[in-house]
C-alpha cells in the first residue's frame, strides 16, 4: 500500500468512527432523540463505546484466521475512538444527567452495580488511552506495554457486563455483544491449540517474530 493509499484509508477509518457522533448531532438538531433525549444520548454513546472497543480487538483474530494483518495499523485509532465515546458517555451522565452533583454520583456508583462496573471499565481505559502513542511504547518497552494493554480485555468484559446489567427487559443487544466478545477471545486460543496439536504430532512449531499487541 502506498503512502497516499494509507492516508486515504486512515481518513476513511477516522470518518467512519466519527459518523455516530455526527448522526447524533444531526438527530438532536432535528429533535429526533425522542421523549427522553438525555437517555437517548447516554445509550448511543454507551453503545458505540462497546462497538469500537470490540472492533479494536478484531484485527488480531482476523490475522489469526486469515493471515492478513493490514487492519492492525488502524487499531489505535479505533481504540482511541472507543475511549472518546466512553468519555462522552461519562460526561453526559455526570454533567447533563447529574449536573455534576458529586454526592449523588458517588451514591450511584456505590448503590447501583451497573454504574460501578461501567465506571471501573472507564478507569481501565484511561491509562490505555494515555499510553497509546509510539513514544509510550518506547518509554515502557514493547513487552511491558503489551502486558499493560491487555487490560483492554478486562475493560471490554466490564463494559459488556455494564450493558447487560443496565438493560432491564430486552437483552438481545447486550447478549450479542457478549457473544461477539466471547468469539473474539476464543479465537485468540487458536495459536495455542495449533501449537499443542503440532507438539502432539511431533511437528516443530514454525519460527515467528513477536506478534503485535492485542
Amino acid at each position: 500500500m502506498t503512502a497516499a493509499a494509507r492516508r486515504y484509508a486512515w481518513a476513511a477509518v477516522f470518518g467512519a468512527c466519527a459518523l455516530p457522533l455526527a448522526k447524533l448531532v444531526w438527530d438532536a438538531a432535528r429533535g429526533g432523540l425522542g421523549a427522553n433525549p438525555i437517555e437517548a444520548i447516554l445509550n448511543r454513546f454507551g453503545f458505540w463505546t462497546l462497538v469500537f472497543l470490540l472492533l479494536s480487538l478484531l484485527p488480531t483474530p482476523v490475522r489469526i484466521l486469515t493471515g492478513w494483518g493490514g487492519a492492525i495499523r488502524y487499531r489505535r485509532t479505533i481504540g482511541l475512538f472507543a475511549f472518546f465515546y466512553a468519555s462522552l458517555h461519562l460526561a453526559t451522565y455526570a454533567g447533563v444527567d447529574q449536573f455534576f452533583d458529586w454526592k449523588a454520583i458517588a451514591e450511584d456508583v456505590l448503590k447501583r452495580k451497573f454504574i460501578a462496573v461501567g465506571f471501573a471499565a472507564f478507569l481501565l481505559l484511561v491509562p490505555l488511552a494515555l499510553t497509546s502513542s509510539d513514544a509510550a511504547v518506547r518509554r515502557l518497552g514493547f513487552a511491558r506495554w503489551k502486558r499493560w494493554h491487555r487490560l483492554v480485555y478486562v475493560a471490554a468484559v466490564l463494559g459488556v457486563v455494564h450493558f447487560v446489567w443496565r438493560v432491564k427487559a430486552d437483552l438481545r443487544d447486550p447478549l450479542l455483544f457478549a457473544a461477539a466478545l466471547g468469539i473474539l477471545l476464543a479465537i485468540r486460543l487458536v495459536p495455542a491449540l495449533r501449537a499443542r496439536a503440532r507438539a502432539g504430532a511431533g511437528t516443530p512449531a514454525p519460527a515467528s517474530g513477536p506478534s503485535p499487541p492485542r
